[in-house]
């Protein structure tokens, strides 16, 4: 994973999400980052909803000794901190840790004095999710004979 860590600090706000977005798409050119990007858009939408537009962040994305890119978003308020919420189906917001902790490996939150760090790590983009899975074929044919059993 050559090129990290990368660090960029800047204030939170809605355009900054699809610029960091496309600075760290042509970094992992080519390879499939799409749950970086995911995670690192719904660590950013928790701090503008969360704390505030225009609080200033920190935004970390490193490699791990074991393979893995973590990622951390760091911020000044270390009093509020991320929940993760129980959604229903008609529920509009709420469900940003749901993705982060579906995707992540692992995630967490680390307090200081004067800020607070939410991070997560994932496979490395490009890596393999699963092994392929041999399915078999089940003709028509074998479907009618199981629903008759």
């Amino acid at each position: 994973m050559n090129g990290l860590p990368l660090t960029w600090e800047f204030l939170a706000v809605p355009q900054a999400v699809p610029e960091v977005r496309q600075m760290l798409r042509e970094r992992f050119d080519g390879e499939d980052a799409s749950d970086l990007l995911l995670c690192v858009s719904e660590l950013l939408a928790n701090v503008i909803t969360h704390v505030g537009e225009r609080t200033p962040v920190s935004l970390r994305v490193s490699a791990t000794s074991s393979g893995r890119v973590r990622v951390a978003v760091s911020d000044p308020a270390a009093a509020v901190w991320p929940v993760l919420q129980e959604t229903g189906p008609e529920a509009t917001s709420g469900r940003g840790l749901q993705l982060l902790d579906a995707l992540a490996l692992r995630w967490g939150v680390e307090q200081a004095p004067y800020r607070k760090t939410v991070w997560c790590e994932l496979r490395a983009p490009g890596s393999r999710r699963w092994p392929p899975v041999s399915v078999p074929v089940r003709r028509c044919s074998d479907v009618r004979g199981l629903a008759g059993r």
